[in-house]
């Protein structure tokens, strides 16, 4: 058995990119999808349901109500490609600095998404319409393990960013290093600045997602590339 999954274990960076598997290339690419596909789903909702306010409600909030259903399967769809795109990391990665712990911390990441489309936020801001909880702010068991499940996945995603930014450095490409290092203060400044209002939390969060598009397209780039 050994002798079997060794080889699947290998090295990719030693073999030739004309040479490796497709999956090498696209699961880097469905990772680098995920932040688009779930902020893109969540602005148009947003622009559309009535009674939702972006500066009221965070995005996690329109899996609420009769159409809650398209922002569950966006959370299912997300987290699947970031789980995806984390095993393409492992691949592009493998054998260099990061590349065990950056995959799993974006698999984390990846899981936190599966895990919130189960335990959905509560009510509040005035959305749903008509939902007697909708003015409450009371936390719920379900919504405090959906405040919980995205916490742990962010710190796991920003925890994945200072990784790769050494891994950038020792590369010498010297702006992801910065932005991947810069990437976690963004992130944890507008979770910080929720208190005050809701868009600032929803503007960190999106800033996550964009950056870990970016530096996994680039990853894979370079793996193709290379």
């Amino acid at each position: 058995m050994t002798d079997t999954i060794a080889p699947l274990l290998a090295d990719t960076a030693a073999v030739p990119a004309s040479h490796r598997p497709p999956s090498t290339r696209l699961l880097p690419a469905a990772g680098a999808v995920a932040g688009p596909l779930f902020l893109g789903t969540g602005l148009v909702q947003g622009l559309t349901r009535h009674g939702f306010d972006f500066s009221r409600n965070a995005i996690s909030r329109l899996s609420l109500g009769d159409l809650g259903w398209i922002q569950v399967t966006a959370f299912l769809l997300t987290g699947a490609l970031l789980i995806a795109g984390a095993v393409g990391l492992h691949r592009v990665l493998r054998g260099g600095y990061g590349g065990t712990w950056v995959p799993r911390l974006v698999g984390v990441f990846g899981a936190s998404f599966l895990f919130c489309a189960f335990f959905t936020a509560d009510p509040g801001g005035g959305f749903p319409v008509g939902d007697p909880a909708a003015g409450s702010g009371a936390l719920s068991p379900h919504g405090t393990l959906h405040m919980l499940g995205g916490m742990v996945g962010y710190l796991a995603l920003c925890a994945a960013f200072l990784l790769l930014g050494r891994r950038f450095a020792a590369e010498r490409r010297r702006g992801w290093a910065v932005g991947s290092r810069l990437a976690p203060a963004g992130v944890l400044a507008g979770f910080a600045g929720s208190s005050a209002t809701v868009l600032a939390f929803t503007l960190g969060a999106g800033l996550g997602l964009l950056w870990l598009t970016a530096a996994t397209a680039r990853l894979g780039a370079s793996a193709s590339d290379s």
